[in-house]
Formats: structure tokens, sequence, C-alpha cells
């Protein structure tokens, strides 16, 4: 998986479980200039470039929504870290996105820098990538296989059932699952599930 975060200074319990997982620069193939067509998807790096987390680069891609005031998306920090740990030498990109248009980039910086979360980083003012996904709540993700397609979507794992009420741990790790499927060339076994977490934020 290929974790394109800049360098942050975290606590040594997450410099531990991230050991390794960060790399290069965004590939060039995802770069998409303002004045492209793509340019209506409306998602964003932290530098203000448009940038298309889907556009074809032979590679699969998780995308991750989150938001900086969600109590749920911040309770798997750590659990996302180990996810870009265990993927971080397979042909996955890790994409963070961050769905409050209200919510700059130095904000982010400073979230992903606190709960030491692997990937790259992207503002979705207008939420086209949520549409594109599917997202209802954060934490939720999407799992793209290598074509574009979309194989899972849905929860991290079983955790919470409800709001406000979680599990003692998850018995279920349907991520992985898909993850893991999707890089064996095969479909996962669910292929969407209900996620659990805090609204979208609506739009303006």
């Amino acid at each position: 998986m290929r974790l394109r975060a800049r360098p942050w200074l975290v606590p040594a319990w997450v410099v531990a479980m991230t050991l390794g997982c960060e790399r290069g620069g965004v590939p060039e193939q995802a770069k998409l200039a303002p004045s492209s067509s793509a340019a209506s998807l409306g998602t964003l790096d932290l530098d203000g470039q448009v940038l298309d987390p889907l556009a074809p680069n032979g590679r699969a891609d998780v995308l991750v929504f989150l938001r900086t005031d969600c109590p749920i998306s911040n309770r798997y920090a750590p659990k996302l870290a180990r996810i870009g740990a265990r993927f971080a030498a397979a042909p996955v990109d890790l994409w963070l996105i961050y769905v409050d248009p209200d919510e700059t980039p130095t904000v982010i910086r400073e979230h992903m820098q606190a709960y030491g979360l692997p990937g790259t980083a992207l503002r979705d003012p207008e939420q086209t990538s949520v549409a594109r996904a599917g997202a209802e709540v954060t934490p939720s993700v999407a799992v793209f296989d290598a074509t574009g397609d979309r194989r899972y979507r849905g929860r991290i794992d079983d955790w919470y059932v409800d709001y406000g009420q979680a599990r003692a741990e998850a018995s279920t790790d349907e991520l992985v699952d898909a993850l893991e499927a999707v890089l064996a060339g095969r479909s996962p076994a669910v292929a969407e599930t209900a996620a659990v977490g805090c609204p979208l934020p609506p739009l303006r």
C-alpha cells in the first residue's frame, strides 16, 4: 500500500505501529490540472490541487471517509495504522477523504499528526468522492480494484454496534478481508455492509 502522508511527529506507540508505512509522493497519473474535465470531481490535495484518487494507475484504492471531530473515526486510528503497515508493500493506495468542507488543510494536517494516520489526505468539500463511493457516515470505507470497480463499501469492521455502543473487540474484519480478496483477484465475500458513525456534514 503506497502511503503518502507527509512526515509527522507522533507518540512512540504510533511510530511502532506505523513503522515502514510512509512512502513517496503522489503518482503523477493521479494529478489533474484544474482545467481538466476531472476538475468537476472536486477532490483536492492539501495544497489545493485537484486530484482524482481513482485515476487509473494499475493499483487498487482504499478510500477512508473521515471527519476530524468524529470520535468513532478517531478511535479507529490505531487500526488504520495497523492496516497501513500490513499492506505497505501491496499495490494499493490509501486515501483519507475528509468530508467536512469547513476543515482546512492545516486542521487536517494536525489531525493526521495527532492520530498517526497513514495514507494521503484529500479534501472533499463538495462530497464528490462521497457520492462516487456511496459513503454515508464517517468512518466508512470503499475498496476499488485496479480497474476502478468498487468491490466493497461499508464499515471497517463490526466493532461499533451503534453510535456510542461498541463491542469489547471486533468479531469481523471486512476491510482487511476485502483488500485481501481484491489483491488476490477475487470478489470479496461481502460486498457491502452498514457502517456506524457520525453523519456527513451538510453542504452549503
